[in-house]
């Protein structure tokens, strides 16, 4: 029987006053859904707020939304979102005084907190000696170790030789997880199935690494064959009080990145999540952390590993929210201002289920999830009892290639687990996004699948069992309107009450510069066709299926190909893939070289 079904919808009432007595304006170094999420608490607290944006995301939600908006420059992450000294000065022109670094990007870089907090700026999060410390993998295997929370059998030394790999796998037996020492979210994760394939795993948990978190150290550990993967939420203050909030079953997963979410974990002994939830303490009280924190298990047999910590917010903690129903970003607010979590862990109660599916840009394309970056046309989010929408874009807004590509993220209540799942294929049913491909229709196989039904499916189900013939995801085409036009950067001069004034803005492509006015700022370039399959549908040409970098070639003229053999590796939001020949023969040209930016529907080479 559960207890208080509106607050699994709205938000407990808290035991402080509305408003911070510390912040007053907050600068989210982030985009997307979590910095729209982030906005809108602040909002909801009185708190002003500052977008930072790159030339790519000028217009983008978050910074519609926020109170002031600065631009750090560039496109890719590295040039914008990773630009420290960027931030920084957008920080030091804006006097905020305080920075919510939502999840990736900083999020858990000791570093830029550090430059943060020697500003004598809020940074809202841990401290930096607790990112450090969780933050490298193998210093919080040490950490948990010490409090007596064992991990899954792996190293605590860096792999500098991939002899390494291969003595380890002499011992422990293959499959071997390489995972980024300093990273998550299943970033920089290569799975080894055996010993021939451990130089090309190393090799691209690096890249991934270092493209997403700025460091390619990376380690190992044994691969567990079918684990349920559970985290457990925590929150922690200045005054000694930590708790722990349920907690989330996150298994269904594809290349380790994860599609749908729980809360609670169903189908567990009791006393064993009990066990969870005091471990997670432990080791979050182990490095003296401060503000909310996730620790992450496997659990297999009716035993958990710990996995690693995450010193940031979860993509996931809306389902957190709405079985507890306390706001987590307003607790991460006040606990950075100072102020003493208002519960304690026997005010803690869990109420229902709740489910949460991520919606990405990607085609299923029968299991192989494709991302398909390009313009929103269309965006119509559901409604109803016990649904929300937490969405980083609205129609007319456009996912870029260099970025993550979460379109927005549908989170279910329900009194018991089916009814929280009947009401999520519910919603996905409602759902509409037009102009790229999605994962919803997968999402809706997931949920309607007897093994998920029956809490029989594992970390590797989705990829090794589940049956998605047929299931694909093609972006609805739309005709290019009539303000649908790039838009280019120009200096300009203007004059403001006599003064004159050297500006530059962002203007229509085809606007003479003498005559230039303000953009409207709802200005995108028109949708491209829809992207071939890879490999030109056994065709001798290779085809790439998306935009993208050409991170790797991997033949050369003259090579003989079978097919299914990778021809490049394809970077595209965050991800490599392995574009493959759909025919054998001999490889007769190569048309990219490493580094290359190609488009959807490009041959990179021609086999005969």
């Amino acid at each position: 029987m559960f207890k208080n079904p509106s607050a699994t919808i709205f938000p407990v009432p808290s035991k402080m006053p509305v408003s911070s007595p510390v912040l007053s304006k907050v600068l989210v170094a982030n985009r997307g859904e979590i910095a729209v999420r982030v906005i809108r608490a602040c909002r909801e607290m009185g708190i002003a707020t500052v977008a930072v944006y790159s030339e790519l995301d000028r217009n983008a939600l978050h910074v519609r939304m926020a109170d002031e908006a600065h631009a750090l420059g560039g496109q890719t992450a590295s040039e914008s979102y990773l630009n420290t000294e960027a931030i920084l000065d957008v920080i030091e022109r804006t006097g905020a005084d305080g920075v919510h670094p939502g999840y990736g990007f900083f999020s858990e870089n000791a570093d830029f907190a550090r430059a943060i907090t020697a500003r004598s700026v809020l940074f809202i999060g841990p401290d930096p000696e607790a990112i450090e410390v969780m933050g490298d993998k193998i210093s919080a295997r040490q950490a948990a170790e010490r409090v007596g929370v064992r991990g899954v059998p792996g190293t605590t030394d860096l792999i500098t030789d991939p002899a390494q790999v291969r003595a380890f796998g002499a011992e422990h037996g293959y499959p071997v997880a390489i995972k980024a020492a300093y990273g998550g979210g299943g970033r920089g994760m290569k799975v080894v199935a055996d010993e021939s394939l451990v130089e090309e795993a190393i090799e691209s948990a690096q890249r991934e690494a270092l493209s997403y978190f700025g460091r390619d150290e990376i380690y190992m550990e044994r691969y567990l064959a079918k684990p349920r993967h559970v985290e457990v939420q925590v929150l922690a203050d200045r005054h000694g009080n930590c708790v722990y909030l349920g907690t989330r079953d996150c298994s269904a997963q594809r290349r380790h990145q994860k599609l749908i979410e729980e809360a609670p974990a169903a189908g567990i002994d009791p006393e064993i999540l009990v066990a969870m939830g005091e471990a997670a303490v432990r080791v979050a009280r182990g490095c003296d952390y401060v503000n909310a924190g996730t620790v992450e298990f496997l659990y297999e047999d009716g035993d958990f590993y710990y996995l690693e910590m995450n010193t940031r917010l979860q993509v996931e903690h809306p389902a957190t929210e709405m079985i507890t129903g306390i706001d987590l970003v307003e607790q991460q607010l006040r606990v950075a201002a100072g102020e003493a979590l208002p519960f304690s862990q026997d005010d803690i109660e869990i109420s229902g289920h709740a489910v949460e599916v991520r919606i990405n840009a990607e085609d299923p394309a029968e299991g192989a999830f494709l991302p398909s970056p390009g313009p929103i046309t269309g965006l119509r989010a559901p409604s109803g009892y016990g649904t929300r929408w937490d969405g980083g874009y609205e129609a007319g807004d456009e996912i870029s290639q260099f970025y993550d590509n979460l379109v927005g993220k549908l989170i279910c209540w329900g009194k018991d687990r089916p009814t929280a799942i009947a009401r999520t294929l519910r919603a996905l049913d409602e759902l509409q996004v037009d102009g790229v491909a999605t994962t919803i229709d997968a999402d809706a196989v997931i949920l309607s699948h007897p093994d998920f039904a029956a809490l029989a499916h594992s970390t590797k189900w989705v990829e090794e069992t589940l049956d998605l013939t047929g299931v694909k995801s093609s972006p609805a085409s739309a005709p290019p309107t009539a303000d649908a036009e790039p838009m280019v950067p120009r200096n300009i001069d203007v004059e403001v009450n006599g003064q004159r004034y050297a500006v530059r803005m962002w203007v229509p492509e085809a606007a003479p510069a003498a005559a230039v006015a303000p953009s409207s700022g709802g200005a995108k370039r028109p949708p491209r066709a829809s992207s071939a399959k890879s490999g030109g549908g056994g065709s001798g040409d290779v085809i790439v299926p998306m935009q993208g970098t050409i991170v790797k070639v991997l033949v050369a003229v003259g090579d003989t190909v079978e097919t299914g053999d990778p021809i490049v590796v394809l970077e595209a939001m965050k991800m490599e893939n392995n574009v493959c020949a759909e025919t054998a023969g001999t490889v007769a040209a190569v048309r990219v070289g490493e580094g290359d930016s190609v488009g959807g529907g490009d041959v990179v080479a021609v086999i005969q």
